[in-house]
């Protein structure tokens, strides 16, 4: 038997390909930029039929980037929630873990209640 030769991928592709050059510039993906506040974000939590949840609300910028805030911290904590009636509603009690992903994106934040 012989011994298998282990290639990489890159030399793979070029088996295949051999007229191809690759290209080096690299794509830069850029974050979408979100409107800074000068108030503070309101954390709050609530239970709500019996099933803790956090609130986050006070946003005044656009719905749209509220959105994709939304969408940042529930993949942040793989929690399922929702955006409605410019409130972030997040299922679970993730004050402290929210606070402090909003705190290093830029925001400012309060915790209201216990």
């Amino acid at each position: 038997m012989k011994p298998e030769t282990v290639t990489s991928l890159e030399d793979q592709l070029k088996n295949l390909f051999p007229e191809h050059e690759p290209s080096k510039e690299t794509e830069i993906t850029e974050e979408p930029t979100i409107w800074l506040q000068d108030d503070p974000l309101l954390c709050k939590y609530e239970k709500r039929k019996g099933k803790p949840i956090t609130i986050i609300e006070g946003y005044n910028g656009a719905d749209k980037d509220f959105k994709i805030l939304a969408k940042e911290i529930k993949q942040l904590l793989s929690v399922g929630g929702s955006f409605k009636n410019e409130q972030i509603i997040i299922q679970g009690d993730y004050r402290d873990k929210i606070m402090q992903f909003l705190k290093d994106k830029g925001f400012s934040v309060k915790r209201v209640g216990g």
